[in-house]
């Protein structure tokens, strides 16, 4: 049976979904990333999705139930990496995936999910990169 792998780094869980996902796959995925939430306490879940091309109703239905059991485990949750077509296909079909925040790439959604859980060490990176900056 196929997995998804479910990464770990500090308080967040990284997943990359690099296969088309179908309806067991994303059952198993929903269950496992759920599951990793609570046994690691996590605070945030990435899900980067920019290698699937298409989303149907049941997967954004995933998407969504993903992001609301993360919150109740006290986890936000971040979608990047989401094709123009696949946000088409979302609206269009009466998905807007509440509690699930989006982000362009990693980068940017590791800075959003930072904020969101108020990382303390996120802002002393960033003071010590402006004094570095200030000093040159």
């Amino acid at each position: 049976m196929d997995k998804i792998p479910i990464l770990r780094m500090g308080a967040f869980l990284l997943v990359t979904i690099q296969v088309d996902l179908y309806d067991r796959l994303a059952l198993n995925l929903e269950a496992d990333l759920v599951q990793m939430v609570n046994k690691t306490s996590a605070k945030g879940v990435l899900i980067d999705i920019s290698a699937v091309s298409i989303v149907d109703s049941f997967m954004g239905r995933i998407i969504g139930n993903i992001a609301s059991m993360s919150k109740i485990l006290d986890a936000q949750t971040v979608v990047v990496g989401m094709q123009p077509a696949v946000a088409i296909t979302l609206i269009e079909l009466g998905l807007p995936l509440k509690g699930v925040h989006t982000a362009l790439d990693m980068e940017r959604g590791m800075k959003l999910l930072k904020s969101m859980i108020g990382d303390p060490e996120d802002d002393a990176d960033e003071d010590q990169t402006t004094d570095d900056l200030i000093a040159e």
